[in-house]
């Protein structure tokens, strides 16, 4: 209803799902409502499984008018886990601010839908379906698509493939663990690095796609790919990776269980683009980072004269961007990195051009970090999740912590910890002008800047049900390499300690700690 019966009377869209509890259930309901509201074709993935950058890059690829992507992306699975729709509009990305506000306003005055309940379509059967409605809209067909295809003949154009499949299949081969945490990327991982790439078939764990995911929690970080990080551990294979459940974001290990942070993979990517043949012929235009993502980027820009744009937490801003030519590679802190080739954040990719990278370089993949450490300086960064608050609770924590960081007193303040003094030299409530189309989003996080350009963030996040997260961000850059071997929270236990204190979050929570550390 959000869009103009004139634009999408016998329009094509695009429908997928992560394989979640509810998905097939869903999927007939959205095929029988597009039916009776005048769309005239659906493209559906196998089973109804497609990954979300698999969606973005159909829509792109066919004009569709938009897709129906049905995920949580890493939230739990199965009766007691979560659900959820996302609306993509037509450049492939995820719906801007003024489509679901206009979705938002309809949904408070909807009084009736149409809807075919007979109409069946067979999910797992490849090919075409025909439909003659008894309606104003006819025909209208539904086409079961292979779920990898499409989008592995867009990563042939952008990738030597030849290179890494010599990295993994040559005399001196890189073995490698990857982790489909029985989410969506199953069926990519397979057909792309093992068909397509050559790695051994026992690369691949975790790969059949379950309405439960197998009972995890398909969050690709150091606290729920526990599987994955242990096998790493035994020093066996070079290179490790885990998706999440519909495949947009990703984690990478090296031998040993060497964690790379995501900022650090976004920057270490940026540094490294000239090894991906699609870079070496399109050029580099721009980087894209989320406002709470570490700064690493802004060194990696500055050194290759590049502008880097500083966007609200959500992968819809660096559409805009992208669209407009100003952006080739954008990422956030949560895992999500991708580039201009599509208008969504991809797991896959990510984890390809890491393969690039090692595949030039020859080296492995803590060596890669340190050097990037060596020359651009280390960035230590955590984020810490405090879920499941109450709402009425986060409102006043972060409006008096506003009040507290925005006063023109707060300017200037020093705080000592232990050897450490920390100067405050900047302080706002975050908002973003939108370069393209002068679009202003206002408080969207705290941010306090010190004199060592070291960073506290503090931002509230929406979360399930009737609850609310706040997440706390710390940074701090080591320039030095003989600091570049501390444990980051070791490191960040000052700014920790002060944001702690000036927030009063333990004491207003009754919390004892963060419910997540990443």
């Amino acid at each position: 209803s959000s869009i103009d019966l004139r634009d999408r009377q016998g329009c094509t869209m695009v429908v997928g799902s992560d394989g979640r509890y509810f998905s097939r259930t869903a999927t007939e309901i959205v095929v029988q409502m597009a039916a009776a509201n005048g769309i005239g074709r659906l493209i559906i993935g196998q089973n109804g499984i497609l990954s979300t950058p698999a969606v973005s890059c159909i829509i792109r690829k066919i004009k569709a008018a938009g897709g129906i992507i049905l995920t949580a992306s890493h939230c739990p699975g199965g009766p007691g886990g979560e659900f959820g729709v996302k609306f993509n509009v037509a450049n492939g990305g995820p719906a801007p601010d003024v489509v679901s506000d206009k979705i938002y306003q309809i949904s408070k005055t909807i009084e009736e839908y149409a809807i075919c309940p007979d109409l069946r379509i067979d999910l797992s059967r490849l090919g075409r379906q025909e439909f003659d409605l008894e309606n104003k809209f006819k025909p209208f067909r539904v086409e079961i698509v292979d779920p990898v295809d499409i989008y592995l003949n867009l990563l042939r154009t952008i990738f030597d493939f030849n290179a890494i499949k010599s990295l993994l299949t040559g005399p001196g081969q890189l073995k490698i663990r990857v982790d489909a945490m029985h989410g969506v990327m199953g069926p990519y991982v397979r057909k792309v690095l093992c068909d397509e790439l050559g790695a051994p078939a026992n690369s691949a764990i975790n790969c059949v796609p379950l309405e439960d995911f197998g009972g995890q929690h398909p969050d690709p970080n150091l606290t729920y790919a526990t599987t994955l990080l242990e096998a790493m551990k035994g020093g066996e294979y070079g290179f490790g990776a885990a998706f999440d459940a519909d495949g947009d974001r990703y984690m990478i290990l090296g031998r040993n269980g060497f964690f790379v942070s995501p900022s650090d993979s976004l920057a270490i990517i940026a540094a490294n683009l000239s090894c991906i043949p699609y870079f070496r012929q399109t050029g580099v235009r721009g980087f894209g980072r989320s406002m709470p993502t570490s700064t690493a980027l802004d060194r990696v820009a500055k050194s290759m004269k590049v502008p880097v744009y500083e966007t609200p937490a959500g992968w819809r801003f660096f559409s805009n961007l992208m669209d407009s030519g100003r952006c080739s590679l954008c990422g956030e802190e949560s895992f999500g990195t991708g580039s201009d080739h599509l208008r969504e954040k991809d797991g896959l990719w990510a984890v390809l051009v890491w393969l690039s990278i090692l595949a030039a370089r020859k080296q492995s993949v803590e060596e890669i970090v340190r050097d990037h450490w060596a020359k651009f300086g280390r960035h230590y960064y955590c984020r810490f999740d405090y879920e499941g608050l109450e709402p009425k609770t986060t409102y006043y924590i972060m409006r008096d912590l506003e009040a507290l960081v925005t006063d023109k007193s707060f300017i200037g303040q020093q705080f000592a910890v232990g050897n450490h003094v920390y100067s405050v030299a900047k302080t706002d409530c975050f908002e973003y002008v939108d370069p393209v189309d002068g679009t202003v989003t206002k408080k969207q996080g705290l941010r306090i800047i010190f004199s060592d350009a070291s960073r506290l963030i503090f931002r509230l996040s929406s979360s399930s049900g009737v609850r609310a997260t706040i997440r706390l961000y710390a940074e701090s850059y080591e320039r030095d390499p003989s600091g570049h071997d501390q444990e980051p929270q070791a490191v960040l236990s000052p700014l920790i300690a002060i944001a702690l204190k000036i927030s009063q979050i333990h004491e207003r929570t009754g919390r004892r700690g963060p419910t997540v550390i990443t």
